[in-house]
């Protein structure tokens, strides 16, 4: 479970697609985060307190960010099927973040920083070979 900032860019895109009824575009994607605090202010490119983990920053996992697609939404909140991510180097996870029309590679800059956060039951530890699930949930 996570705890975590809808950055002011993730409630625009919101706000833009729900109510203007802009072009949408769905490319949500997940990725890991590590130490150091999200704010409102972040965006995919300039995060300056946290970084990503999985390519340039341990711990490293195989493949790119994994594209997410959500459940209909139910009293009042949206959720998806637990993304795994199959560590392989040792380090500590503190959360994730969600990401809109970026790239998948991981360490990109593009797309919309939805959200970010760390994970309310706290850092996880990890090691090569294992597996890691993370399910996001968004409250309305």
């Amino acid at each position: 479970k996570i705890d975590n900032v809808i950055t002011n860019l993730g409630r625009n895109d919101i706000l833009d697609k729900y109510f203007r009824g802009a072009a949408y575009t769905q490319t949500m994607r997940m990725g890991l985060k590590g130490t150091g605090t999200a704010v409102a202010a972040d965006t995919q490119a300039s995060h300056a307190s946290w970084l990503e983990q999985g390519g340039t920053n341990a711990p490293v996992y195989t493949g790119n960010r994994p594209a997410i697609t959500f459940n209909a939404a139910a009293s009042q909140a949206i959720s998806h099927t637990a993304q795994t991510f199959a560590i392989t180097s040792s380090g500590t996870v503190f959360g994730c973040f969600i990401n809109n029309g970026g790239s998948a590679t991981k360490d990109d800059t593009t797309g919309t920083l939805f959200s970010a956060g760390d994970f309310t039951g706290g850092s996880k530890a990890v090691a090569n070979l294992d597996t890691l699930s993370v399910t996001y949930t968004c409250n309305g």
